[in-house]
């Protein structure tokens, strides 16, 4: 019903329209513009025009059958839309034909996308948000922070093509990486992301895209949280990416190239002192009183001269051995000599005779210097061969600098990159080697010296735990009046070093040595940078470094300045030169091999002398090779109270990480110091190792204690990237319970003790020097029983030196564990006997609290005896008692009888005497006399009941101590005596 009114209102506005398109003019070719329409299942597509603003006019040509969706114009063309014919490109433009580029960097092109985050993933409050690429012209650069910033690019192929770029990626402390997904997210590419650290020149990378949507990442993780020295950043340009089928328009040369010819696919950048505007064909030179550096898009007033703008230098050795101080412009030369104000150049001095030559070459016929051949030597003047029983100690040693040495390169490297050299930056000056003003004060003035690697001479054997390849000695002195710093770097070529040492500020002249124990450290840079701030105008050009010599050995392709004794293989005038026996060392000046004390080791870096034999510390013994001391685990402590203790650490000798609590930069990452600990061990133990796996250039320092710097990431394989790795004792001093040994501390306050055990400490200690740690570094580990903790990784660190040091150079580390108490022994348990019950008897042992040993004897098995129970041994006693009771009255009363008859006896002697005790007569014997039984019954002349003896035997005793006993009559004595005599 409603259908009427619908047809109605649309019929009204389709009239509306059609008046309004008959108001329209008709479309001119300024209006639209033809593009091409998808392409369908068969590969075709449709040119359509599509107008430039939105109802602005009418009448557009009609869609027409496009060219294939496989159509494309080679490099220098384009499609025009118009007759869908490729055509060339006119001069001042160019083309990739199937491809874009992206070559000017004043903006961020569009299409590209950057930003920036943690590196960590799970810190939020880290503020990345300005840590991106960032164009600065020809190039885009990448942040020098610890944030990880990404580059992306969205492309569209309609063929398999690829992508170039040009890269510089010269600090290895950050890690760049390019990988290319699909519009899934998913990888495209199975080749390793890392990119290669350049180069001093810019690298270049090109890789295959599929066809479809390709997203293309640039990504930069800086990995260097504690370093304050600068870091350079990754440099990106001339993006190109072929595969999009077609380019219906060519591009304008940038400002500072040109394109002389048509159907060019790439501008060239205009020359020195020209310029060209956008678009050129040709490049203008540059007026007088301007000059202009490579690709630039304008010229600008040349300043007047001054006295940063020459250097000085010493002229070469000419044939007559002559040679004068010579000033120069420094190149390429931008002030102007005719401006007011300016300064000339000083003139020459006059020319003296020619130093000698560096210690090792020799003066040729022509005034120059030339090494001396295998087996001689020289002071620089001429060679000499070495004596019977000596040999050449190879190396170079740099003290003259008339020319720079073959193997010495010098440079400028600035962080805003370019293509224009800036001239020498270091410069020879007779007795030294200089920084020359440079052209600006943030450069970085760049030595690098490079040897082809290391042999130790002949008479030196080669150590098994401790090696030293070489050592490289440079006496230098910096006078600056800013922040200038100087870097002495060493690794593996200029662009991928370490930070050894630094300098900051004026530094009088001195000497610095560095131990070189890998043969791939083959690459020494010295970097001096005059202020990290930059400034328009050179304000620091007089600050200056110098170096006045350098010395490195045993270098393979090296000449000698010197020959030493050295033993010999036989007697004979031509012998060949060999090392010592192992523990034996060179007599002083004679050759002869002598054999150190018992355990001692050989000093490498000084095996002549007596000086050579070190002591091996308490509780180690040499090894094999005798160049370093060992400990096997094992070790016997006699306590104060006079026990012996026996240690068994063998369970924790494999090698042990740990690391400190977390910290946080400025900008919120977080990171770890991470520590291995290769406690002990026997010869061909594993030793502990700490990487820098930032780049594909691993790198790694391997001993008994080492650092490195461990941050969290998410942006690699690996769920950690180490980094900063440093040796912290590669060699082992000794074990003992001291808190002191061979100048290195550890105080008992550092580690609160609660045992009463001492703690058992090993000292360490490092062969590398440095500025702030002057003789070496140093490692104490504090191994402490506790029996509770079965782990074996239980390592802490000071309390109140968090950094596991206090004064940056001595580390301190507590080891806690049950494989750190004394072995068990028979004094550590004790034995616990039960009752006797029915005839059984058990013997238990347990350990003695608080328990301080581990290992060693266990617990002896429990023991059961036979036994006899309390009631037997309570009847045997009470019969054994009643019996000696009856034997024990027995005997009483014998004796008691006995003394009765004595106690008779004595009484009738003394009636005898007439009661005279001291006229008593002579006894005959004081023994009862046989018979006198008989006579001893007149006691009782009547016999008396068991009651009247009883009775009597009751009386008390007299005054004298005696019994009463009735005595017979005086009559019946004396009738005694009146018979007696009759008898007689």
């Amino acid at each position: 019903m409603q259908r009427g009114p619908t047809y109605l209102s649309n019929f009204l506005l389709l009239l509306l329209f059609a008046q309004t398109f008959a108001d329209l003019p008709m479309c001119k070719e300024s209006d639209f513009h033809f593009e091409y329409t998808e392409c369908d299942v068969l590969g075709s597509r449709w040119r359509v025009a599509v107008p430039n603003k939105a109802e602005t006019c009418t009448g557009l040509p009609d869609p027409v059958k496009g060219t294939q969706c496989t159509f494309s114009c080679s490099e220098g063309e384009f499609l025009n839309m118009q007759s869908q014919q490729c055509q060339k490109c006119a001069a001042g433009t160019y083309s990739l034909g199937t491809g874009v580029a992206f070559d000017e960097w004043d903006s961020l092109p569009t299409g590209f996308v950057t930003h920036g985050v943690n590196t960590n993933g799970d810190n939020i409050h880290a503020d990345c948000s300005n840590s991106t690429w960032t164009p600065k012209g020809d190039y885009i650069a990448s942040n020098t922070d610890e944030c990880t910033a990404t580059l992306s690019y969205a492309v569209s192929l309609k063929e398999p093509g690829t992508i170039f770029f040009e890269y510089f990626y010269p600090d290895y402390r950050i890690y760049f990486e390019f990988y290319v997904q699909n519009d899934q997210c998913q990888s495209t590419d199975s080749e390793s992301r890392g990119m290669k650290i350049s180069d001093r020149n810019w690298s270049q990378y090109r890789v295959e895209l599929n066809s479809g949507t390709n997203v293309l990442y640039w990504r930069t993780t800086t990995y260097a949280p504690l370093q304050d020295s600068a870091v350079k950043p990754v440099l990106l340009r001339n993006i190109n990416i072929s595969g999009v089928a077609y380019t219906s328009e060519c591009f304008h040369c940038k400002p500072g190239t040109y394109s002389a010819n048509k159907g060019s696919a790439r501008c060239a950048p205009c020359p020195a002192d020209t310029f060209s505007n956008k678009g050129a064909t040709v490049c203008h030179q540059c007026d007088a009183d301007k000059y202009a550096e490579a690709g630039s898009g304008s010229c600008k007033a040349r300043p007047a001269c001054t006295k940063s703008d020459y250097f000085y230098t010493h002229t070469p050795c000419d044939s007559e051995g002559k040679t004068q101080l010579m000033y120069k412009w420094i190149e390429p030369k931008i002030c102007s000599e005719t401006t007011e104000g300016n300064v000339t150049l000083p003139a020459s001095g006059e020319k003296q005779s020619c130093p000698p030559c560096n210690p090792g070459f020799f003066i040729t016929n022509s005034s120059t210097c030339e090494p001396c051949t295998s087996g001689f030597f020289s002071n620089g003047t001429a060679c000499a061969e070495c004596p019977v029983g000596t040999e050449p100690v190879m190396g170079f040693e740099y003290k003259w600098w008339n020319t720079m040495p073959s193997n010495m390169k010098s440079f400028n490297f600035r962080r805003e990159f370019s293509d224009s050299s800036y001239g020498t930056a270091w410069e020879v000056a007779g007795e030294y080697v200089y920084t020359t003003p440079g052209d600006q004060d943030t450069d970085h003035l760049m030595l690098t010296l490079t040897v082809p690697g290391y042999r130790l001479p002949q008479s030196m054997a080669k150590a098994s735990e401790r090696s030293e390849q070489s050592r490289i000695t440079f006496v230098f002195e910096t006078t600056c009046s800013a922040d200038c710093k100087l870097f002495f770097l060493a690794g593996y070529n200029q662009w991928n070093n370490d930070v050894v040492e630094k300098w900051t500020g004026s530094n009088r002249k001195q000497s610095y040595s560095y131990l070189i124990q890998d043969n791939s450290t083959v690459s020494f840079t010295w970097t001096f940078r005059r202020t990290e701030e930059f400034f328009m105008e050179r304000m620091y050009s007089a600050d200056v470094a110098k170096i006045y010599s350098i010395h490195i050995t045993n270098v393979i392709g090296g000449v000698a300045s010197q020959c030493r004794r050295c033993a010999l293989r036989s007697a004979t005038a031509s012998s060949a030169c060999v090392p010592c026996p192992p523990g034996h060392y060179m007599v002083n000046g004679t050759g002869a091999c002598k054999s150190c004390p018992p355990n001692t080791f050989i000093r490498a870096e000084q095996p002549v002398g007596a000086a050579a034999c070190v002591q091996c510390g308490p509780n180690t013994k040499r090894n094999k090779a005798h160049t370093t001391c060992l400990s096997d685990c094992s070790l016997h402590v006699h306590t104060s109270e006079g026990a012996l203790l026996h240690y068994d650490f063998s369970p924790l000798a494999n090698v042990t990480g740990f690391h400190s609590s977390p910290r946080f930069t400025n900008k919120g990452l977080r990171y770890f110091h991470r520590f291995n600990v290769g406690l002990c061990g026997k010869e061909g133990r594993v030793p502990a190792t700490c990487v820098d796996n930032v780049t594909d250039s691993r790198r790694d320092v391997k001993g008994y204690v080492c650092q490195s710097t461990v941050v969290p990431s998410d942006i690699r394989s690996q769920s950690v990237v180490s980094s900063q790795p440093f040796l912290i004792g590669d060699q082992l001093i000794g074990v003992t319970t001291d808190t002191t040994l061979n100048s290195i501390s550890s105080p008992k306050w550092l580690f609160s003790a609660a045992s009463s055990l001492p703690d058992v400490i090993f000292y360490y200690k490092s062969s590398e020097t440095t500025q702030a740690c002057k003789q070496g570094r140093s490692a104490t580990i504090r191994l402490r029983c506790d029996p509770t903790v079965t782990v074996k990784d239980h390592i802490t660190l000071p309390s109140n030196c968090s950094e596991g040091t206090c004064d940056g150079c001595t580390f301190h580390f507590l080891w806690q564990s049950q494989h750190a108490c004394p072995l068990c022994t028979k004094h550590h348990y004790k034995e616990i006997v039960s009752a006797c019950i029915q005839g059984i008897q058990r013997t238990t042992y347990v350990w003695q609290q608080p328990l301080q040993c581990y290992g060693g004897e266990s617990l002896p098995a429990q023991k059961v005896s036979a036994c006899v129970t309390l009631d037997f041994w309570l009847k045997f006693g009470v019969s054994t008692g009643t019996i000696a009771a009856v034997l024990l009255i027995s005997v009483s009363c014998y004796f008691w009888k006995k003394t009765r008859k004595l106690q008779y006896k004595y009484s009738k002697l003394i009636m005898s005497s007439g009661g005279k005790e001291c006229d008593l007569p002579t006894a005959d014997s004081c023994a009862i006399m046989e018979g006198e039984d008989a006579e001893d019954d007149l006691m009782d002349l009547t016999k008396k009941s068991f009651f009247s003896k009883m009775k009597s035997f009751s009386r008390e005793r007299t005054s004298d101590g005696f019994d009463s006993v009735p005595l017979k009559s005086s009559s019946s004595r004396q009738q005694r005596e009146e018979e007696d005599s009759d008898e007689a």
